[in-house]
């Protein structure tokens, strides 16, 4: 027998057929060719188009017949795995009635902020163990509020990995550990969070079908199985989160056992069997994909927006794409640790659950043009995601949770032995990495569904770790060095910097979805830097309209304006011109 496996993410669709006799890779396919557009209209949004996904699960078929050619008739199964956190809304036609709003989108923030504090922060974390936050329930409370003809039309909202499930069989559902990651399921109860609905006035029918993880949620179509070149009446026997389903893929499915990915965004998982939350909800609890009413499993969920498309980012845009992730890989390891005082705080993704839901944007400090190269600056960016996630780790940790064994696949950033050695030293974790991905460990679940394996722990015997990276004790003596200079890069030194920035800059991520005028109104500087008092008590629309008045000058207008504000000190001193905090997006040494 086969098994089928899809990971859809946010920039590629994975696929990979597994004979599940015994567990082999026959083939692996990554689609497609360049990475998925995600449309950013409006600082903070983030969408995509579902139809894309569809697409590239065929595209991903394809392929893996191209690799391995096999027969549609020994296919007994398909898993899918998804990004987490989206949401997608379609008519009783199924038609897909506005671009999905993906995980990385920022808008819904103050809705969810709004939720948190009039249901009670209390009553939130003991029965939903999270803030409503960013997360689907308050993007579609968010439709609802802005595009209430949209709303009016929809039928079902779905999950990513609800909607390419839909594609193949028809049928609308959902599994209760998509609930959970959409803030739709009452931890307590042991049942959807209807309170939380109403609450956001959302019609219970629009909830999809529950179905089971691990079970035969539905079969293709025949207007889907020509789609894919594949048997009608295939069963679909396992969906899950792309971290839920990392974590599965890793083995990792009982309390003590952590796994982490460095991908587009950057994740430690962590497996419990009791309800933990923490107060900040800077980290989140999930149903996790092996959990019963019997057998309680949760995965405790730390992420990093801003990971592997921090370091995309630098290859494409910064580095017109001129060098190879290879040889960039190569010259940050030329850089000694700490990047020579260079620190980079990879914010920069829309808003950070770490960071309570704000959006920061990314930043380079400590740049000298005189010494720094772009090594330094790659070197940096690998030191600030790991002290990112460190930063977060100690959340985790805090909450009584010793992580001191992590799994990863051998991909992405991982495939860097140079990263793989800053994260093992500055977390004090051992890593192992195994040769598997989210594909392969969809088509694994899917075996588990479709009855071939016994049990999920069974999926994965006889899959040992291809590398074992410890950390480095000469490394974790020069990064507490670079801690009391305060000016070396550091985890320590990386967490003040963080938490300063935090106080003195502003957030976009409570303006947006609103407004272009009202966006731009409220992303005006309001902050001194540190230590420096506010130069003016004054309102800041007075301090604006001073500004507009040197609009005749636009070199004046642009940039003095932007940078000094002139105050008038109620006793009779002179006039005077103090620096004020920089624009979103500036660069603040």
């Amino acid at each position: 027998m086969l098994l089928l496996g899809f990971d859809v993410g946010s920039s590629f669709i994975k696929g990979a057929l597994v004979e599940a006799e015994s567990g082999r890779v026959l083939a692996a396919v990554t689609v497609p060719e360049q990475e998925l557009k995600i449309e950013s209209i409006h600082p903070g949004w983030a969408e995509q188009d579902p139809e894309q996904w569809w697409q590239c699960v065929q595209q991903a078929v394809a392929a893996l017949r191209g690799r391995h050619p096999f027969d549609p008739e020994a296919v007994g199964g398909i898993g899918i795995s998804y990004q987490m956190h989206g949401l997608v809304l379609i008519d009783r036609e199924g038609r897909v009635l506005r671009p999905a709003i993906i995980w990385c989108d920022s808008r819904a923030v103050p809705v969810g902020e709004r939720a948190f504090q009039e249901l009670g922060p209390e009553r939130c974390l003991r029965h939903l163990l999270n803030s409503p936050g960013n997360f689907t329930a308050a993007k579609l409370r968010w439709v609802l509020e802005n595009e209430p003809d949209i709303y009016r039309r929809a039928y079902k909202w779905l999950l990513p990995g609800d909607y390419v499930a839909f594609r193949m069989t028809g049928e609308p559902t959902t599994t209760v550990s998509g609930l959970s990651e959409g803030i739709f399921w009452d931890f307590l109860e042991e049942k959807p969070a209807y309170w939380l609905l109403d609450h956001l006035g959302i019609d219970h029918t629009l909830m999809p079908r529950l179905v089971p993880t691990f079970g035969r949620q539905g079969e293709l179509t025949r207007e889907a199985a020509a789609a894919l070149g594949l048997r009608p009446g295939t069963p679909v026997t396992y969906r899950a989160g792309d971290q839920p389903n990392n974590a599965f893929s890793l083995g990792v499915l009982h309390p003590g056992e952590a796994a982490t990915t460095a991908g587009t965004s950057g994740v430690i998982y962590a497996v419990d069997d009791t309800l933990r939350y923490d107060p900040q909800t800077r980290v989140n609890t999930f149903v996790h994909v092996n959990h019963t009413p019997e057998q309680r499993r949760y995965g405790i969920l730390l992420c990093l927006n801003g990971t592997g498309i921090l370091y995309r980012w630098l290859r494409q845009d910064l580095l017109g794409g001129t060098l190879s992730y290879e040889a960039m890989n190569e010259q940050a390891a030329a850089v000694p640790v700490g990047a020579d005082g260079v620190r980079v705080l990879p914010f920069g993704n829309g808003a950070e659950r770490m960071l309570r839901n704000r959006n920061l944007g990314a930043s380079v400090h400590g740049l000298d043009f005189n010494r720094h190269g772009r090594a330094h600056l790659l070197r940096a960016a690998k030191e600030g995601i790991v002290f990112a996630l460190a930063y977060g780790l100690e959340v985790i940790r805090g909450m009584g949770l010793a992580v001191e064994k992590v799994r990863a696949g051998r991909a992405n950033l991982f495939l860097s032995p140079l990263f793989g050695r800053i994260y093992a030293t500055v977390n004090r974790t051992v890593v192992e990495l195994y040769d598997t991905d989210g594909a392969a460990g969809a088509a694994r679940g899917a075996g588990v569904g479709a009855g071939v394996y016994a049990s999920p722990e069974a999926a994965f015997q006889g899959v040992p770790p291809v590398a074992t990276i410890e950390p480095d004790p000469s490394w974790q003596e020069l990064y507490a060095e670079a801690t009391t200079t305060g000016l070396k890069s550091s985890p320590v030194n990386f967490k003040r910097l963080t938490e300063q920035w935090q106080t003195h800059r502003p957030s976009t991520a409570s303006v947006a979805g609103r407004s272009t005028r009202a966006r731009a109104a409220s992303s005006r500087p309001t902050f001194a830097p540190p230590g420096r008092p506010i130069a003016s008590t004054r309102s800041r629309s007075s301090i604006w309209s001073k500004r507009r008045s040197h609009r005749a000058c636009p070199i004046r207008s642009r940039w003095a304006s932007s940078c000094t504000t002139t105050t008038r000190s109620t006793s009779r001193t002179p006039r005077r011109s103090r620096r004020r905090w920089p624009r979103p997006g500036c660069i603040w040494r």
